[in-house]
């Protein structure tokens, strides 16, 4: 069984960084621990990390040192071909290689791609690592500057070389295609390769060719005047500002980055000004060329703008700085989230993942790993697109975590808020938002808001609601947020970040209300730990729940963890396990377990248990060898809510586990409730588990 892939090139700049970030992606779904390992990298300087494995290993969080992650660098490479020793190398490729092997159940090994080498050279030496490995192959081609005759004859020459080598080639990937020709490019290629061969065209994706001011900074030795925190802004088109300001203003395009001398004042101020207005696109920087400053009263008057903007100097005339960003060819680095995601969704969206998935993937691992379980998230909300509502657009985690929501293109988003405030906030984030695709609302402008508050007037009003106290409501984002998700205007909600609970609950309480076999809302955590995600309930609503009522929240955590992939082993909690304890509390758990043991048959459960009788083998096996859930439950009901809460957060913190959640269990539409101390990470996991809620859990 395959335990690996070779990606290989047939040139360079073929865009190998959008394959390998989709493939880890992809596989960290799929597999419980997946490896990065690159043969041969460019050279280095000492105390830096090579850009490929440094982006690889901090945005997947992979448990390798930076050293294990390659064998070799180019110049030790060539000198060793030089003196005849390549089998040297590969033994050192094959040494590193196999370590990995043996810790990881399945390796992403990418292949060469590095400057000053012959294409010739460059192919075998990718086709003689992959043989000698042992592992199959995916081929990469860049469409760029060829016609489809050039590309098709290119991609089979490489196929046959490795196939003549008796390589499997499993798949092959035309990249950087323009998008209309994207059919016709597939359709060429699969006449010309084999039926077993798996064929894919990914078009050109500006944003990704496109460098970022900070990669502009690096290769002319900038200087950053103003703007530090934004360099990641992504350029687009650029132009000199050599003509009069009135002329210039006509060329601007969105992101476009101005190149002007240093001592045009009227340059740099009309495009600062155009940035701020709704009638010109977004500037992405300023290039002040010449080493020229502007003067001390043009310094200060931009210094009481806001930063938004990166300027930055540079040596060297208009002209040749012009044609030096112009050869600028963009990486991606570990700091830009945008680009990364925006690499993971072309790919996932170009590329048939479940078939090449069925010829990567051909072991079966054991267990439910945390990324497993987030990718089998967002892969979930992506097939069935849902409308999530966030009512507390003013908190700029929320507008970060919609921003990064739209990248990862997994559901429609809306935002409750001041349009204007918002998009001052982003443009002091300094964030990519696109607010066509992003609806923002304001209660009192907003069409429904009459019939919002009629509705609840109607609903509430043998409650003594009148219908101006219902008006007052509608103006509340949670009530409003609620209405949206009740009428179906929206499909649900996630509040919290800056309310209480009871504040984002109450409303969905009210007229929302539970599903008809619920008689009590309460909610789980997804605990993501180094091995396993395991469910815990409840942590977040219910106090001091009764017997029947801890029954309830266990039947409910056991069909919620089902609906999300982990098989329902229900621990339900106490401080003593089996018979030996006595007690109103161990009485309560005890009557509980025998409730859901009548009432669902089907499930497994134990109770009572204590917390490292229900997750460690060995203890579980001493205590109750014969239960078929001490020692390995994956569902763990807690007592009460003191219990849950301190030691989900206790698990949390002594562990470093990820706690996706909480998510309300029993109401009739998703409602979700964020702690006010929530990161944007926490943000974006509940908006996806709200999303697969709505897709009817």
């Amino acid at each position: 069984m395959s335990k690996a892939v070779y990606i290989a090139t047939s040139e360079q700049n073929s865009g190998k960084s959008i394959i390998t970030l989709g493939l880890m992606s992809m596989l960290m779904g799929k597999t419980a621990k997946v490896g990065y390992f690159r043969p041969i990298v460019e050279d280095f300087i000492d105390g830096e990390l090579d850009n490929h494995i440094e982006t690889v290993i901090t945005h997947f969080n992979l448990d390798i040192k930076f050293e294990d992650a390659f064998a070799i660098t180019k110049s030790k490479l060539i000198k060793k071909k030089n003196k005849g020793k390549i089998g040297e190398v590969l033994d050192l490729i094959i040494e590193k290689y196999k370590r990995l092997e043996e810790r990881f159940d399945f390796v992403l090994v990418e292949g060469t791609s590095f400057t000053g080498e012959g294409t010739v050279i460059e192919l075998d030496t990718n086709v003689l690592i992959a043989k000698n490995l042992g592992i199959p192959t995916i081929i990469l081609g860049s469409g760029i500057g060829k016609t489809l005759d050039e590309l098709v004859d290119n991609l089979s020459l490489v196929y046959n070389s490795f196939k003549i080598k008796e390589v499997e080639v499993l798949a092959v990937i035309a990249n950087k295609v323009q998008i209309e020709n994207v059919e016709l490019v597939t359709s060429g290629l699969k006449k010309s390769l084999p039926e077993s061969v798996l064929v894919n065209a990914i078009p050109v994706i500006s944003s990704l060719n496109n460098p970022t001011v900070q990669e502009i900074v690096n290769e002319l030795d900038a200087k950053v005047l103003f703007g530090a925190a934004h360099l990641n802004n992504q350029t687009g088109h650029f132009s000199v500002g050599a003509m009069q300001l009135h002329n210039y203003l006509m060329h601007l395009k969105e992101n476009s980055l101005v190149i002007t001398p240093g001592d045009r004042a009227d340059i740099i101020l009309g495009a600062l000004q155009a940035n701020e207005s709704a009638n010109y696109p977004t500037i992405s920087g300023i290039v002040l060329t010449g080493n020229i400053i502007p003067e001390e009263s043009i310094l200060k008057l931009i210094e009481g703008l806001s930063p938004i903007v990166p300027i930055i100097s540079v040596e060297g005339g208009t002209y040749n700085i012009t044609n030096q960003i112009g050869a600028v060819k963009s990486k991606i680095y570990a700091n830009n989230e945008h680009k990364i995601e925006t690499s993971i969704n072309t790919f996932e969206k170009y590329v048939d993942l479940d078939s090449l998935s069925e010829k990567l993937i051909t072991f079966v691992a054991e267990g439910m790993t945390p990324k497993m379980f987030q990718y089998n998230l967002v892969t979930r909300a992506k097939k069935h697109r849902k409308h999530i509502i966030l009512p507390e657009g003013s908190d700029e985690r929320i507008i970060i975590a919609a921003s990064r929501l739209l990248a990862m293109d997994v559901v429609d988003i809306s935002i409750i808020g001041d349009k204007k405030q918002i998009e001052s906030k982003v443009a002091e984030l300094g964030i990519t938002f696109d607010f066509l695709k992003i609806k923002i609302i304001n209660p009192i402008e907003s069409p429904f808001y009459e019939d919002y508050a009629n509705t609840y007037y109607e609903l509430r009003k043998n409650k003594n609601v009148t219908i101006t106290m219902a008006r007052d409501l509608m103006e509340d984002v949670s009530y409003f947020g609620t209405m949206m998700v009740y009428k179906g205007h929206a499909d649900g909600m996630v509040s919290g970040a800056a309310h209480t609970t009871q504040h984002t609950i109450l409303p969905a309480l009210q007229f929302i209300k539970t599903k008809p076999n619920s008689s009590v809302v309460s909610s789980v955590f997804f605990m993501c730990l180094e091995d396993r995600v395991s469910v815990f309930g409840d942590c977040a609503i219910n106090p001091n729940p009764t017997a029947e009522q801890l029954a309830e929240i266990a039947i409910s955590s056991a069909d919620s963890s089902a609906a999300f992939g982990i098989e329902p082993k229900i621990a339900m909690l106490s401080y003593s396990s089996g018979t030996s304890g006595k007690g109103d509390e161990v009485e309560k758990v005890r009557a509980a377990t025998e409730i859901v043991k009548q009432k669902r048959p089907d499930l497994k459960i134990e109770g009572p248990i204590q917390y490292d009788a229900a997750v460690d083998r060995s203890v579980g096996k001493s205590k109750m060898p014969d239960s078929e859930v001490a020692g390995q439950a994956s569902v763990l009901i807690f007592p009460d809510l003191n219990t849950g809460n301190n030691t989900y957060k206790a698990v949390q913190r002594e562990t470093g586990a990820l706690a996706i959640g909480p998510m309300l269990q029993g109401l009739n539409k998703p409602v979700n409730d964020l702690s006010r101390g929530c990161t944007v990470d926490d943000i974006i996991n509940t908006v996806v588990i709200t999303a697969i809620q709505a897709q009817g859990l």
